[in-house]
């Protein structure tokens, strides 16, 4: 059996393109990039939704929960090499009124939640990978994306990932910051454009590497 990877994130997993607001191809997508990378010894299973939070119920669309999801989906993609979740940048909305801590918080409690499930080989905890994406640009203020999304997201994703590193210290739960190397857009400044992908699936192919 190959070894299964799960992408656990929203629209910068599911590869939401914000110029011509369709899905980029599988040739630019970080989990395919990813897959090529790691060849056929691997399985990458794309788990992006667009809007998915971390733990929040969102009141103007449902299912967006990653809490509520994630136990079901490892579970039905078991045995798992390794779960990959890169979420944080749709926890900065204004209407859910977190800080950059509580969606640091938020996260901390997700990864766990998909530490102890029994999606691992032979049932038994699978791998853990946060990735804290890259922060939301403050230009994104200037653009049509500020009405759903609210004020301040941009301080509160550039502050998120030191707080979440202080609080994965220690838990077996591993972590990246992805906005180390990757940057978003310059069309809504807060989606990866067919570069940041490219850019993401080498952090994540080097990381894995080193399992």
């Amino acid at each position: 059996m190959k070894k299964r990877i799960v992408c656990f994130g929203d629209s910068n997993t599911w590869g939401y393109d914000a110029a011509t607001q369709e899905r980029f191809s599988e040739d630019i997508r970080w989990p395919c990039l990813l897959q090529q990378r790691l060849g056929n010894d691997y399985q990458v299973v794309e788990e992006g939704l667009s809007g998915r939070t971390s733990v929040c119920d969102d009141p103007l669309i449902e299912g967006l929960n990653g809490l509520a999801y994630i136990q079901p989906c490892l579970m039905s993609h078991a045995p798992l090499e390794l779960v990959i979740i890169m979420l944080g940048t749709n926890d900065t909305k204004e209407r859910f009124g977190l800080t950059a801590y509580n969606i640091a918080q938020a996260i901390t409690r997700l990864a766990h939640k998909a530490k102890s499930t029994n999606a691992g080989r032979q049932g038994g905890a699978p791998n853990v990978l946060v990735v804290a994406p890259p922060p939301i640009g403050a230009a994104y203020a200037t653009t049509d994306i500020k009405h759903p999304m609210g004020k301040d997201c941009d301080v509160k994703s550039s502050a998120f990932p030191r707080h979440l590193q202080t609080l994965l210290k220690g838990t077996g739960i591993h972590f990246l910051d992805a906005g180390s190397t990757v940057s978003m857009n310059n069309i809504d400044y807060m989606h990866l454009n067919q570069e940041g992908h490219q850019h993401m699936a080498e952090q994540v192919f080097a990381w894995c590497q080193a399992l």
